[in-house]
């Protein structure tokens, strides 16, 4: 985007003092957030948050240092969104994996301070006729990000045409952490799920989730929240959410994150992923007309 969109932007978006867009890394437009409450970089291409601190406060998400930054590339770290399906496309494997919204350009529709100092951007994906080719379904979805005292990012999708939809999706979300080995995921207990890295196999959740290697997976039929106890950084995590029955858990390991390029060495012992989701079995199925909300809610409560 050239300055005199940057300069279009900045005189209907703006926000004096508190949200302006600059040119980012890779070329990419960002709006950069700082209010009372935290500071947030967010990319307009795929409605990207890629930053998120609280005042006084260790940053929430990771972002890796070897992010590549390049439009229509997915930037690993921050939270991008997946839409309008999870993993591979369940017809053609030849799309591209969990959809094609992180990598394509948004445009911003709205921008607000709240009663209580936060500040909302609200972001529309612009269709083309490359999208159109990947997703010929009559729809559109916007993204609505809150940054105050609590990041939060929601997911409205609204059926527009004759027939139902089936929508898959996840707001991917890759959480800072000391070190992976010294946490704990807590809340998805009993929870049956589906294992990638073991072949998909059907298990069931025994007790927390801990991170001994890579993990995939799918928890199916869960609407609780998920706590990370980070004993590292000696705070918990809690994701709350809202029109999602499926948590994803995701850490590659050190074998995967190696081969990936863009972790960096030990990349993965300073992440994981918690995906507020509906995935495989909880695909969503959207009637004409209908909308679906899915809704993420971070925030950082001391650990004890």
């Amino acid at each position: 985007m050239d300055s005199s969109d940057l300069g279009t932007l900045n005189r209907r978006f703006a926000i004096p003092g508190r949200l302006a867009f600059k040119g980012g890394p890779g070329g990419l437009t960002v709006a950069e957030i700082a209010n009372d409450h935290a500071e947030a970089t967010i990319a307009l291409q795929g409605t990207h948050v890629m930053t998120y601190q609280p005042v006084g406060q260790q940053p929430v998400l990771w972002l890796s240092r070897h992010a590549r930054f390049a439009p229509g590339k997915s930037i690993r770290g921050g939270v991008p969104v997946c839409w309008p399906w999870f993993g591979p496309h369940p017809l053609d494997p030849a799309k591209p994996a969990h959809g094609f919204a992180r990598t394509v350009p948004w445009e911003v529709l709205e921008t607000a301070t709240g009663g209580d100092g936060s500040t909302t951007m609200r972001m529309g994906l612009i269709e083309s006729e490359a999208t159109r080719a990947l997703w010929p379904f009559p729809c559109t979805v916007q993204a609505r990000i809150t940054v105050g005292p609590e990041l939060r990012v929601e997911l409205a999708t609204r059926n527009l045409g004759a027939a139902p939809m089936a929508l898959g999706e996840a707001l991917h979300t890759y959480f800072r952490i000391g070190d992976v080995s010294d946490t704990a995921i807590l809340g998805l207990e009993g929870c049956d799920y589906l294992d990638k890295a073991d072949g998909f196999a059907r298990k069931t959740q025994r007790g927390p989730v801990v991170i001994d290697g890579e993990v995939d997976r799918i928890y199916l039929n869960t609407g609780a929240d998920c706590l990370i106890e980070d004993r590292g950084l000696n705070r918990r995590i809690r994701i709350a959410k809202h029109g999602s029955r499926s948590t994803v858990v995701w850490n590659p390991g050190i074998e995967k994150a190696e081969k990936m390029g863009d972790f960096g060495p030990q990349g993965q012992r300073g992440m994981v992923c918690v995906e507020t989701a509906n995935a495989a079995e909880n695909a969503v199925s959207l009637p004409p007309g209908g909308e679906h909300r899915l809704l993420a809610v971070i925030a950082v409560e001391p650990l004890g």
